[in-house]
């Protein structure tokens, strides 16, 4: 293991694997099964999958990072996606570097992912703050909630 330079997060802290290759850290994304650049995104990101995992029980299995969706005829990439036992996506986590403050246009972004995916609950971090949502597609507008319970994900 190597040390690391990110900065603390207000999330649990695991032991990760990362190593340097060519002037880069690397970390090991358990989820994708392969080493990627740690940037400060990337950083929240792993805290954030591991969160889910090891507190929320949240099976790895119904979990994606980094997977590709067609927006308006767009391609994007959305940060973490949780599924539902029915294969449905049930939750998208947008993560920002924590040095980004979380705004409006933060939400609108991922609103606009989740026209493509209609999951049922939207939650947004940088790490350090963190925002949770239940989508209410009938009125077209979100509630703000307190946060994420374990995973049955009724928050």
């Amino acid at each position: 293991m190597h040390f690391c330079s990110m900065q603390p997060l207000n999330l649990p802290t695991y032991n990760y694997n990362i190593k340097n290759k060519e002037n880069k850290q690397l970390i090991f994304d358990i989820v994708r099964k392969k080493y990627v650049v740690l940037t400060p995104e990337e950083w929240v990101r792993q805290h954030y999958v591991n969160y889910l995992i090891h507190h929320k029980n949240c099976p790895i299995s119904l979990i994606a990072v980094e997977k590709q969706l067609v927006v308006n005829n767009l391609k994007k990439r959305f940060d973490i996606l949780v599924f539902n036992t029915d294969g449905k996506p049930e939750v998208i986590i947008e993560c920002k570097a924590p040095n980004i403050s979380i705004n409006q246009d933060t939400f609108d972004q991922i609103a606009r992912y989740n026209m493509a995916l209609n999951s049922n609950y939207l939650v947004v971090t940088n790490g350090l703050s963190h925002y949770y949502c239940q989508i209410d597609v009938e009125n077209q507008q979100y509630k703000f909630l307190k946060g994420i319970k374990d995973y049955d994900l009724k928050f």
